[in-house]
């Protein structure tokens, strides 16, 4: 067996690689086979992607759900932030040496979204329609402090 130098500074350059590379594929997007995205996938990491539009007197948000039934998504609305969860489920039984390759996801998820301005839970509306969920918040009524002079004497 041969002694091989240590060299101090290579160690922080394959780090500094490594980390160089982790940033280029997390910036190249799902559409780079190598990229984090499809190692997320493959390790199970499943959120569903959402949108969040502001109207004048609500919030509107939007949750692609591909093949989840209604009944198997839970949503609870907070007064700032909503949460969903549920799980995305194989069709039928593959044998992973049967796959060339797999871009779907399984697998159960939660997510939980922040909003920019607080909701009345209470009146909290949600339509499911094409695997896509549909969640619109009325905003909270803004109360304006009342406003009194006081007269010193």
């Amino acid at each position: 067996m041969a002694i091989i130098k240590w060299h101090p500074m290579r160690e922080i350059q394959d780090m500094r690689q490594d980390m160089d590379r982790m940033f280029q594929e997390f910036f190249a997007g799902p559409r780079r086979q190598s990229g984090v995205i499809p190692r997320m996938l493959e390790a199970g990491i499943t959120a569903p992607s959402v949108e969040l539009i502001d109207k004048k007197k609500e919030i509107v948000l939007k949750a692609e759900l591909p093949g989840i039934k209604k009944e198997d998504v839970e949503l609870t609305v907070h007064d700032e932030a909503v949460t969903l969860k549920g799980e995305f489920k194989a069709d039928e039984e593959v044998k992973k040496e049967d796959y060339y390759f797999s871009e779907r996801r399984y697998g159960s998820f939660e997510r939980t979204v922040t909003l920019p301005v607080e909701v009345d839970a209470d009146g909290a509306k949600a339509t499911f329609k094409h695997g896509v969920l549909e969640v619109t918040l009325p905003k909270k009524k803004v109360t304006k402090p009342k406003e009194v002079k006081v007269q010193v004497t």
